[in-house]
C-alpha cells in the first residue's frame, strides 16, 4: 500500500490480483461504474454501470460530459461514489464530475493501462479539454482509493505499454541518475517500475500539492508532447509524445550547454527504444510552434520549458520562441 497526503486527506493505492474480487468488496448499492467499453469483457452486468464508447481525447471535451452527467443525475446521491474503470481519460472524466456533482462526491479509481497505473492515478489532476484546446478546464480532487490490478496488464497493445513506459521514464530522469539507472535494470518488470514511480511521484505531489512550485518540474517533455499531440490529432500515444518531447527538451539543454552531447546520445538511445516507430516528418514545425505558444503554463511571451543538467537536475526556463523553432528544427534534422 502507498499513502498519499492530501488537504483532502489521506488517500491510498492498494494493489489487487483480482479485480472483480475487489470489485465486490468495494460496491455499495447505489454506486455507479463508470468504465471503459475495452474492459467491460470483466464481469460488470450485476452492477449499474455506464459505458464509454470508444474513449479518445473527444471523450473528455466539456461539451461531452453533460451527456454522461445526464446518465447519472436522477439515479445518484450524495452518499453514493462513482467508481471509474479504465485509463487516464476515464480518469479525468470520473475525477471532474466526481468534484462539480452535489459540490463533490467520493469517487474510486481503477487504473487499467500502464501510463495511468504508474502516474496519472495519484496527484489529484483532472484535466477536461475544451474545444481544440487539451486539459485546459479542470481542478484538484483525487480519489478516495487507488486499486492497482495488475492482471489489466495482460490486456494492453504494446503501444500502450510503449505510452506507459514513456510517462514513466520522465519520473525517473527527474528523480536522479540512479532512478535513471534502476528503470534501465528494470523496464521489462512493469510491476516494479509502476510502484517505484508511484513512490517518486508521491513525493512531489505531497510537497507541492497544486503543482505551483516543486511540481512544475513533472512537466519535463509534456510541453513539447502536449504539443505534439495536438499537431498530430492524438494518433501519438500521450507517453510516446512526452519521450519526444523529453528529447527536444534535451537537446536544447544540449544547445544551452547545460549537458554534454554524450549524455544526451545516451538518453536520446533509451528514449529512442519508445519513440522510434514515430513518423517524424508527419509533425508539421510551423503548428508545433503554434500549439507551444498555446501551452497553459505560459506566464510571458516566451515559452516556459524544463530542461535539464542531467537526470535529477531539472529547472525551469523561458526560451524565446525563436530559438526554440531553430533548436526544434535542428533536432528534426538530426532525428
Amino acid at each position: 500500500m502507498i499513502k498519499i497526503n492530501s488537504s483532502t486527506g489521506t488517500y491510498t493505492v492498494d494493489f489487487s490480483n483480482n479485480f472483480i474480487e475487489s470489485i465486490d468488496r468495494i460496491y455499495n448499492e447505489g454506486d455507479i461504474i463508470i468504465c471503459d467499453t475495452m474492459v467491460y469483457k470483466f464481469e460488470l452486468d450485476k452492477y449499474e454501470c455506464i459505458q464509454l464508447y470508444n474513449v479518445t481525447e473527444q471523450t473528455k471535451d466539456f461539451n461531452n460530459i453533460s451527456t454522461i452527467l445526464n446518465s447519472i443525475i436522477g439515479r445518484f446521491n450524495k452518499k453514493n461514489k462513482l467508481i471509474a474503470v479504465g485509463g487516464g481519460i476515464t480518469q479525468d472524466v470520473v475525477g471532474f464530475i466526481s468534484s462539480i456533482l452535489f459540490r463533490g462526491v467520493n469517487w474510486v479509481f481503477y487504473p487499467t493501462t500502464l501510463l495511468a497505473q504508474g502516474d496519472s492515478c495519484i496527484g489529484g489532476k483532472t484535466s477536461i479539454n475544451f474545444n481544440t484546446y487539451k486539459n485546459q478546464l479542470g481542478n484538484f480532487y483525487p480519489p478516495s482509493k487507488i486499486i492497482v490490478c495488475n492482471n489489466f496488464l495482460d490486456t494492453l497493445s504494446e503501444t500502450d505499454i510503449k505510452s506507459g513506459l514513456g510517462e514513466m521514464l520522465h519520473f525517473f530522469l527527474v528523480s536522479s541518475n540512479a532512478d535513471y539507472n534502476f528503470f534501465l535494470k528494470n523496464q521489462h518488470d512493469l510491476k516494479k517500475l509502476t510502484t517505484r514511480c508511484l513512490d517518486i511521484k508521491r513525493t512531489y505531489v505531497e510537497i507541492d500539492e497544486f503543482d505551483k512550485k516543486e511540481r512544475l518540474i513533472l512537466n519535463y517533455g509534456h510541453t513539447f508532447g502536449h504539443a505534439i499531440e495536438s499537431v498530430t490529432n492524438n494518433k501519438i500515444a500521450h507517453g510516446i509524445a512526452v519521450s519526444i518531447g523529453m528529447d527536444i527538451a534535451n537537446f536544447i539543454s544540449y544547445k544551452k550547454r547545460y549537458i554534454t552531447y554524450e549524455l544526451f546520445k545516451r538518453i536520446q538511445t533509451t528514449l529512442n527504444s519508445i519513440y522510434h516507430d514515430i513518423e517524424l516528418s508527419d509533425i508539421n514545425i510551423e503548428q508545433l510552434i503554434i500549439a507551444l505558444k498555446k501551452d497553459k503554463k505560459n506566464i510571458s511571451n516566451k515559452l516556459n520549458c524544463v530542461l535539464t543538467k542531467g537526470p535529477g537536475d531539472m529547472f525551469l526556463e523561458e526560451v524565446e520562441y525563436s530559438d526554440i523553432k531553430e533548436y526544434i528544427i535542428e533536432w528534426f534534422d538530426i532525428s
